[in-house]
């Protein structure tokens, strides 16, 4: 079957248009095939081995079909550590960066702030520190020496040192990682606040309604899918939160902050037990695709 021309030797626009796509998105459906898909069905496969880093079963990986998963969904450190992340993720995810980042896009867009451009570089400012840079920024912050910054302004102050890392270790990594995500959250309601007629705020606030009635009713439902998009992008991203939370507490003390990113880098990395990592992070990668299904519906967005 040949390809519909307009003339004589020459393809149509039809087709002239479908290979100048072909062509452009090639190179980047090769890249996601080979450091995207391909890594990550050869993870599924491993989930079902007893492939290790060393040992009998580094040279020869035997199929155990669901044994690791048995020994997962039967675990009581893997199941507290996919609680800890449940937390982890509600508190500075869904709860802190979402009102935050609404907070600050609401000041941006209020006319009677001044220095709105101080006020969103400062936002944006943690957004571009590098993670392992901001951890080990925050680990010397809140040492438990004097020499922490921290104590060293409770000291100015009259009091005691004080040591939030081990005291209040899930609290600490909870805060810093909203002041870091913060940014993105203001950037995404910024942009979908700008789609929102001021006409029609402006014939909500002449009918009597107050400044959070006109939030609630008139603006929060018009920016609906582009909330529930933010919260679907920034629970996985916070899923996957590692290096964080690793050089800040390395999941301590105890496993107070041992988060399923650090369950499965132990797991596999010092446990060697690849296999054992591989099946807790399909259990990890299967309700993230549950809750991104349930973001979905509750958006009314098609997938």
């Amino acid at each position: 079957m040949t390809a519909p021309t307009t003339a004589p030797g020459r393809l149509s626009p039809r087709w002239r248009e479908r290979g100048a796509l072909s062509l452009l998105l090639g190179p980047s459906v090769l890249l996601i095939a080979v450091f995207v898909i391909a890594p990550a069905c050869y993870g599924v496969y491993l989930a079902f081995t007893d492939t290790q880093l060393t040992g009998w079963a580094a040279r020869d990986p035997q199929f155990v079909g669901l044994e690791n998963f048995r020994h997962l969904l039967g675990s009581e450190d893997f199941l507290a550590s996919l609680g800890r992340t449940g937390q982890f993720v509600f508190w500075s995810a869904i709860v802190g960066q979402t009102l935050l980042g609404m907070l600050a896009a609401l000041l941006l867009r209020a006319k009677w702030l001044r220095g709105k451009g101080l006020f969103g570089s400062l936002v944006l400012l943690p957004m571009v520190v590098p993670e392992v840079v901001a951890s080990l920024t925050w680990a010397s912050v809140l040492s438990s020496d004097d020499s922490g910054t921290f104590n060293r302004l409770l000291a100015m102050f009259g009091s005691g040192a004080a040591a939030p890392l081990q005291d209040s270790p899930m609290l600490s990594v909870i805060i810093i990682n909203v002041w870091r995500g913060i940014a993105l959250a203001m950037i995404m309601f910024q942009a979908a606040l700008e789609d929102v007629p001021d006409e029609l705020i402006e014939a909500s606030r002449m009918d009597g309604a107050g400044a959070l009635q006109v939030f609630r009713y008139v603006t929060l439902p018009l920016i609906r899918g582009p909330v529930f998009l933010y919260l679907l992008l920034t629970t996985i991203t916070t899923v996957g939160v590692f290096g964080l939370v690793y050089f800040l507490t390395q999941g301590g003390p105890g496993q107070d902050t041992e988060l399923s990113s650090i369950y499965i880098f132990q797991r596999a990395f010092q446990y060697s037990q690849i296999g054992m990592g591989s099946a807790a992070s399909v259990i990890l990668l299967v309700l993230l695709m549950v809750l991104g299904l349930t973001y979905a519906r509750l958006a009314k967005v098609k997938v």
